[in-house]
């Protein structure tokens, strides 16, 4: 199928999705609704790109027909520019139009459970987990995505051993799953009188939001324990027992929320995330076969890989899956980390097209 036969296919579905979205039946059945109008937003994207390529194969041959003719001078200039135009425009657009085409993964639409925690170097790991909670919650501002604490259990010396939170938003998952890994900090500890440079780590978990319907979790086989919340330095700081934690007989997974002052929304919450845990699980051994049938750089599914370095004494930022290094040390942990993402979204989309069969 050439590419102009696909564009008209797409507008052809684009047509009816329009269609369908204002009928009052479709708009009455929410789950319906939410999903055409994900489709029509898609559609629409590609089918402005694709008037924009069939517009350019348009002018191009136009302007060869002007050229082949040869009457007129000043027509045949015109048209030598018009071409020259054309030529550089419609590569362009066909690698755009390619990549829009890449099938999209059904969980990138998803919302997130993102869990931080400290790894090697103890009070300076808890303090570097507190600085990448701090450095995502700002490009989540940034991208207009709500953030809720789940749980938090502080550091010592400040940051955190642990901290779990939502992540709401458009495409979330599809975004914060390149950052999932073991991220490594090396610089000159607060707690260092020497002055000499430790190398700590944190690992980052990005969990897709588990809709009911994703996962069965059994009731029966979940143990739930209520207890008091506790702040800093372990004081209560309610006598009322609060918080839900939550433990899957099956697998061990454990779950808990202390942030909500009500124990429902603990429980929900806490529910929430065990549900997540469950779905990740086997999300995670999918990813696995995925990653030993195309070796893929960035989605490996394991856990335990380092996947980036940040450098404070060369103040760099070095994301060793595509060897990318950025001196703007001080902009990633201030949230701006979407140029590291854009990067690793290309890879990640440059290998999925050399694996479709679309062209």
């Amino acid at each position: 199928m050439s590419m102009i036969d696909r564009l008209q296919f797409i507008k052809q579905r684009f047509d009816e999705v329009s269609d369908l979205v204002i009928q009052p039946d479709i708009i009455a059945d929410q789950k319906r609704y939410v999903q055409l109008n994900k489709e029509y937003k898609e559609l629409k994207a590609l089918t402005d790109k694709g008037a924009e390529y069939i517009k350019a194969v348009g002018n191009k041959e136009e302007a060869q027909e002007i050229i082949a003719d040869g009457s007129d001078a000043e027509m045949v200039e015109m048209a030598k520019m018009q071409l020259e135009e054309a030529k550089e425009l419609i590569p362009q657009l066909e690698d755009d139009i390619k990549f829009m085409l890449i099938p999209k993964d059904p969980e990138d639409a998803k919302n997130v459970m993102v869990e931080i925690r400290a790894g090697t170097g103890g009070d300076e790991a808890s303090i570097f987990a507190g600085d990448l909670y701090r450095m995502y919650t700002k490009y989540c501002e940034n991208k207009g995505w709500r953030t809720s604490v789940v749980d938090i259990s502080e550091g010592t010396s400040g940051g955190f051993k642990e901290v779990i939170f939502e992540v709401s938003g458009e495409d979330v998952y599809g975004t914060l799953k390149f950052e999932a890994g073991v991220h490594r900090v090396q610089r000159v500890p607060q707690t260092e009188t020497q002055g000499r440079i430790h190398t700590s780590a944190a690992t980052v978990m990005v969990l897709p939001e588990a809709e009911e319907f994703d996962v069965h979790l059994d009731m029966n086989d979940v143990r739930i324990d209520f207890f008091c919340s506790s702040g800093p330095g372990g004081q209560s700081v309610n006598t009322t027992k609060s918080a839900v934690r939550m433990t899957h007989i099956p697998t061990g997974l454990v779950a808990q929320c202390q942030d909500e002052k009500s124990q429902h929304k603990n429980k929900d919450k806490a529910t929430q995330v065990l549900r997540s845990r469950l779905y990740e699980m086997e999300l995670a051994k999918k990813q696995e076969e995925d990653a030993a049938k195309r070796s893929s750089q960035v989605s490996s599914g394991d856990r335990s890989a380092k996947i980036r370095t940040y450098n404070y004494p060369q103040g760099r930022v070095t994301d060793h899956r595509i060897g990318l290094t950025i001196y703007d040390l001080d902009g990633v942990m201030n949230g701006s980390v979407q140029k590291l993402i854009d990067e690793l979204q290309l890879v990640n989309n440059t290998e999925k097209l050399k694996e479709s069969e679309v062209f």
